[in-house]
């Protein structure tokens, strides 16, 4: 009888473990989002050393949409993809235009942001980026990009293009007198005209939207055949777009959406 009541307790004992084991929750997603934060409003790092921006508040927004749990790792662009084909990050989102070059390495989603690009150089050197007026000029642009492509391919021989780690360089050798004009993303360069002294540095020409270059817009890479989080990342995609979410967003950074 004491046996019997030993091996009661001990079983009624277990019951509770057994129950928690059914029922505890499944371990929610985690997914490790790689940017080049150097790139405002799309991504920078504020003053509390924080990575803040446009691309970041939409990735946040998908990973509310698959409840899963983001975070966000400042690398240099010339090694997100790399590090992601090398298994180190999940996902890439920085400005990152799809292209089928890019497109041999890695899966993009559908595009987030539909971009055009636009040159900056000083008011007082009456600065056109026409075939004509820019023979012989120095231009900045971040290398590795686009961008990169596109004047190489629109201009060739005629011009002199300086790369740069980082827009930012490019940005500090306009201000040095070092190049003639820089192209970037019209965002950005919007956003760092708005912090230069009134009449010293302003577009020159119109935003520019060869779709050769620029027409598929910016999509979040992940690896080859990763195909589970590409569907989940569009699926999120259409659904921030649906629910307002995404035009929020997008108000907050560039003001109304256009049509």
């Amino acid at each position: 009888m004491k046996c019997m009541k030993i091996l009661l307790m001990a079983l009624l004992l277990s019951l509770p473990m057994i129950s928690m084991a059914v029922t505890k929750p499944p371990a929610e997603q985690s997914i490790q989002f790689a940017t080049e934060a150097s790139y405002p409003p799309f991504e920078y790092v504020d003053q509390t050393g924080q990575i803040k921006g446009f691309d970041i508040d939409i990735a946040k927004a998908l990973c509310i949409q698959m409840d899963a749990h983001c975070s966000f790792t400042n690398q240099p662009w010339t090694s997100l993809i790399p590090s992601l084909q090398m298994g180190k990050f999940d996902a890439l989102i920085g400005a990152m235009a799809i292209t089928k070059q890019r497109q041999q390495q890695v899966d993009f989603t559908k595009p987030y942001y539909f971009d055009t690009v636009s040159f900056v150089a000083p008011v007082a050197s009456h600065f056109i980026p026409d075939a004509k007026s820019i023979k012989g000029k120095t231009i900045g642009v971040q290398g590795g990009t686009v961008l990169e492509q596109y004047l190489h391919a629109t201009f060739g021989n005629d011009i002199k293009v300086k790369t740069y780690a980082s827009q930012e360089q490019a940005f500090l050798d306009l201000a040095s007198g070092r190049v003639d004009a820089v192209l970037g993303d019209t965002p950005l360069m919007g956003n760092w005209l708005k912090k230069q002294k009134p009449a010293t540095y302003a577009f020159a020409g119109q935003p520019i939207g060869d779709p050769r270059f620029f027409n598929q817009g910016f999509g979040i890479a992940v690896k080859k055949g990763n195909t589970k989080l590409l569907k989940q990342l569009n699926d999120a995609l259409a659904a921030i777009r649906a629910n307002g979410t995404y035009n929020q967003i997008y108000k907050q950074y560039f003001g109304k959406m256009p049509k």
